[in-house]
């Protein structure tokens, strides 16, 4: 037997001891799996998409923003690594919430992060409209927008529809384009273009009208919409050889080099400005159109305009990854409406194709229903994606800490030690810090209260359904799989003790 097979036996033993029989093909790599993290979080995506909407409210320290959100997510990540060590589960959120806490608290944490990540699908493929609008000659219009929009979601489809080695060849080649379209847009920047001193990043150009904490935490959410994407790395761990130790290390690398290339992309847009007054005062609303014209020129800023449109492309296909593989998770489970058609597999491209058709078809109709919605109505749904996430991700985090109080010791190969306690706790201080942020500092100055708070009356609205789905169909009372059990494994020696020696004994 070969080495590779070994190890895939191995793999198979493992999750059979967890309950499960995976159908999922072992086919993507650390640096695929890496990749497909990377491109979730996508550097690119995030820092144009929020560069000239911040900068105006706090000026260049908005950057620093970059390093608090990266050491909080990363607190997060590690908390992470642990749980999917123990429980490479495909799905992520979900099958770790439900073998922390139990079928409740996951069913919730589950769908609070599959109405994130689909309102997150359409938020990227409808930002990368104009994009695509730009670099085939195409009159920008919301029609066009929405068609260019459709697109990418069909494209992005049909890569994943292809199968693991399909997704992780994309993956791999959108992670290429990313960071060397990042870095050479930066380091071009920095060498012919910079009209400022690295003294500017602590200068706030009379940003914040005197009152600058409330300026810059409404700016931090340069870093807090940028830092996540590395959970990506867990929700197909049935398809990573050797996913206890592979999956944390994915996590890590996304983290930190993720970081690095969102804070050096961010560095050389900032020192290529040549007059903060007019970005701060309004005169100049497109700060990044207007650095690369002049540093580029019209087709030097067409050429960065197709890396940018393949970032979007490959974070499209990246979240419709995870949601996909949650979706299937949920089905298997037996613990969502539609579960007999969303967990059948394709025997010949190992992938679950209907609950990707589902990733694609919902966050189309979002798409086409922004025709008829009023603008706020469109933002209330799109603006929902970020905060459920760093919703789910607390929940998790929360389970955690509610598991180890109770008794568990994690005993996957990835292991925090005396430090998880201590980190488990900073992660969740962190995170509920973040989500105060988003929810107390996006509010609009004027409007109705539910235009001021879109973030919060949307994250109400889904968890409001969820809880009347919960009370009427009662989901979670379906099926027989594992739940709860990483309390009960120390509550119970002798059951431990049988599945540590079945591991072991592989």
């Amino acid at each position: 037997m070969s080495t590779n097979a070994a190890h895939h036996d191995e793999d198979a033993a493992r999750l059979a001891a967890l309950g499960y029989t995976s159908e999922f093909k072992r086919d993507m790599s650390l640096w695929a799996n890496f990749s497909l993290g990377f491109t979730y979080l996508s550097p690119v995506v995030g820092i144009y998409s929020l560069f000239g909407l911040l900068l105006p409210i706090a000026g260049p320290p908005m950057i620093w923003s970059l390093v608090i959100v990266g050491i909080g997510q990363f607190l997060v990540a590690q908390v992470f690594s642990e749980v999917v060590a123990q429980y490479p589960i495909a799905g992520g959120i979900y099958p770790w919430a439900r073998r922390l806490w139990g079928r409740r608290w996951a069913w919730m944490a589950g769908w609070i992060y599959i109405a994130a990540l689909l309102s997150t699908i359409a938020s990227v493929t409808y930002g990368a409209g104009p994009y695509l609008s730009f670099v085939l000659g195409i009159e920008p219009s919301v029609t066009a927008t929405i068609l260019c929009a459709l697109g990418l979601l069909v494209l992005a489809t049909a890569i994943n529809l292809a199968g693991t080695r399909a997704l992780a060849l994309a993956a791999i080649a959108g992670f290429t384009a990313e960071i060397v379209g990042a870095l050479a847009v930066g380091a071009w920047l920095l060498i012919a273009h910079r009209e400022q001193t690295l003294a500017v990043l602590t200068d706030t150009f009379d940003a914040g009208a005197g009152n600058y904490l409330p300026a810059f935490l409404a700016a931090s959410l340069l870093g807090i919409y940028q830092y996540y994407g590395f959970e990506a790395c867990g929700d197909v761990a049935e398809e990573v050889p050797n996913p206890g130790t592979r999956i944390p290390a994915s996590m890590r690398r996304t983290i930190y080099i993720g970081g690095a290339a969102a804070i050096f992309v961010t560095v050389g847009l900032l020192l290529a400005i040549s007059d903060f007054g007019a970005v701060i005062s309004g005169e100049n609303t497109d700060p990044v159109g207007t650095v690369l014209v002049e540093s580029f020129g019209e087709t030097g800023t067409k050429i960065v305009f197709i890396v940018i449109l393949l970032s979007f492309i490959s974070c499209a296909m990246s979240l419709q990854a995870a949601a996909s593989r949650l979706t299937y998770s949920y089905a298997r489970d037996d613990m969502i409406l539609g579960s007999r058609i969303l967990k059948k597999f394709s025997a010949s491209r190992h992938v679950p194709p209907y609950a990707m058709l589902g990733a694609a078809l919902i966050p189309a109709a979002i798409v086409i229903g922004s025709r008829w919605m009023p603008g706020t109505a469109l933002t209330l749904i799109i603006s929902f994606g970020s905060l459920g996430i760093y919703l789910a991700f607390q929940m998790v985090v929360l389970a955690a800490l509610r598991a180890r109080i109770k008794g568990w010791t994690p005993s996957g190969a990835f292991r925090l030690g005396a430090w998880g306690m201590p980190v488990t706790i900073a992660a969740l201080v962190y995170g509920v810090s973040a989500i105060v942020v988003l929810v107390k500092y996006t509010a609009a100055a004027e409007g109705a209260w539910y235009e001021r708070y879109t973030l919060g009356v949307s994250a109400l609205a889904v968890i409001g359904l969820g809880l009347l789905y919960m009370a009427l169909a009662k989901p979670y009372e379906h099926g027989d799989a594992p739940h709860g059990d990483a309390i009960d494994a120390e509550l119970n020696p002798l059951e431990h003790q049988r599945r540590v020696h079945q591991i072991e004994n592989l």
